[in-house]
């Protein structure tokens, strides 16, 4: 009877220490999901022709972590990139891409003068090109990041360079961008989930014509 009973103790042991185990995996399963979760949201995204361009007006709700907006207070600056490639649809094949845009905005802290500044340009902005984006300064970051979050009538391809007699989709996607960060940056906030700002989406190229 004694062996029984202590056999029976030893099997419950291990079952109980397998709940366990699968509860805390699931728990893990569970945070790993949830700081996976973008921390960006596209709340509007359309498309417009005007005369001989195809236009794209988009809105991305963000929030800044601590450790990025800490960073930024530190003058470090932050480049967010927006993509729009649009694909001609082939039932027969994958469909063929026929445009790609880019638009790459720098968002940086003055310290001397308290203020930001936001420099928008169609390719990677490097210190060469600083002089050859647009610039905005603004007094407050809420500010700052509310001309961030929005694209508005942005050229993404001419109307000719589509075949109109076919369906187009328009990929979109928004990211801060961790390659153009300091070297140190991009090693020290590798696989950290609060440095994580990336939103995408696919949608049918349907425009309204505007005057």
């Amino acid at each position: 009877m004694t062996v029984f009973i202590t056999h029976c103790w030893k099997n419950a042991r291990l079952d109980l220490l397998g709940l366990l185990a699968c509860a805390c995996l699931a728990g893990g399963l569970s945070a790993a999901a949830h700081a996976q979760s973008p921390a960006a949201e596209i709340t509007q995204l359309k498309f417009e022709r005007a005369g001989a361009e195809l236009l794209l007006s988009a809105t991305v709700k963000l929030e800044l972590s601590a450790a990025v907006e800490d960073a930024l207070l530190k003058g470090v600056a932050m480049i967010f990139v927006a993509e729009a490639e649009v694909f001609r649809e082939r039932w027969y094949w994958a469909n063929k891409k026929v445009a790609h845009a880019e638009r790459h905005m720098r968002l940086a802290y003055q310290p001397l003068t308290r203020r930001w500044r936001l420099n928008v340009a169609s390719g990677a902005i490097t210190n060469a090109a600083l002089g050859m984006a647009l610039n905005q300064n603004f007094d407050a970051l809420p500010d700052a990041l509310a001309a961030v979050q929005r694209l508005s009538r942005w050229n993404i391809v001419d109307v000719a360079e589509l075949d109109l007699a076919q369906r187009h989709l328009v990929q979109f996607r928004f990211r801060l961008d961790m390659s153009q960060l300091p070297r140190p940056f991009q090693i020290g906030t590798l696989g950290q989930s609060e440095w994580n700002i990336s939103v995408s989406a696919r949608q049918p190229l349907v425009w309204e014509n505007s005057q």
